[in-house]
């Protein structure tokens, strides 16, 4: 009876930003588990590859190029979703990346400020917006998810980053309010330090271990292991949950040292 609460046989599942790292991680698990999966990023190669390995491993899958700062690509991508499978259950608001310049913050440009908040957080908005208005078209509820930062709880020299994922956080709480009466539910992964993929020379190797010393967990996470979490929270195991955020770190904002980018300095 447990198991089959993480079935999603039927459902029909969108991931943004799924070309790569952790979407395509999470893309994988929710096909494993049964959904027929859109993935959604800007680059069509990496997209191709997904849908590739998860249709030869037996799943659905198909693929969508879009810009996730475009509100209007982003209502495309949910019609595309919807012309694909029919249908749009569960909606993963996962497009987003790090960016910003080494400035100090009395001289930070408007326009890098402004492209970090178009990337991580009105992405989010426009993403989510979409994909409720269709759930609320088809009267059978839903599942939002989206992806913040554990810098967003955190300080951060690279200040514009954790301030759009801590919105985020945020703004998925608002969802949960607003949406539950209409049988959807919202949720956050707040990914600590996790490999975006297989370490590429021994050089990569030996950084991922060296960084791993300062976690708890003594290593850094993978791509993959996010999959499960996403199957959870996509599923109906997890029907009385909404409006949290979910911390998978290692350990890390609990014992871990954060990337501060200047030494800890001790007077005692």
């Amino acid at each position: 009876m447990v198991l089959e609460l993480f079935d999603l046989a039927n459902k029909v599942v969108c991931v943004t930003g799924g070309g790569r790292g952790l979407g395509r991680g999470m893309a994988m698990a929710l096909a494993d588990a049964g959904a027929q999966v859109m993935v959604a990023s800007r680059t069509q190669k990496q997209l191709d590859n997904v849908v590739q390995e998860i249709n030869s491993a037996g799943g659905t899958a198909d693929s969508f190029s879009f810009d996730a700062t475009d509100s209007e690509q982003v209502d495309g991508l949910v019609t595309r979703c919807v012309e694909t499978f029919g249908r749009l259950d569960v909606m993963f608001a996962n497009a987003g990346i790090g960016g910003g310049t080494d400035a100090e913050f009395w001289e930070y440009p408007d326009w890098a400020f402004d492209g970090e908040l178009d990337t991580n957080l009105k992405s989010a908005f426009y993403t989510c917006r979409a994909a409720s208005n269709q759930m609320i078209k088809q009267g059978s509820g839903g599942v939002l998810v989206t992806t913040a930062s554990g810098t967003a709880l955190r300080g951060n020299k690279n200040f514009p980053y954790p301030t759009a994922k801590g919105g985020v956080i945020s703004f998925t709480k608002s969802l949960a309010t607003m949406l539950y009466a209409h049988g959807i539910r919202s949720n956050c992964i707040i990914p600590g330090f996790v490999s975006q993929g297989p370490a590429k020379s021994d050089q990569e190797k030996a950084f991922r271990e060296q960084r791993g010393t300062f976690i708890p967990a003594r290593r850094l996470g993978e791509w993959w292991e996010l999959g499960p979490l996403a199957v959870f929270l996509a599923s109906e195991a997890s029907s009385y949950v909404t409006g949290g955020s979910f911390v998978i770190d290692g350990g890390g904002l609990a014992g871990g040292l954060g990337p501060t980018g200047f030494k800890p300095v001790h007077e005692w």
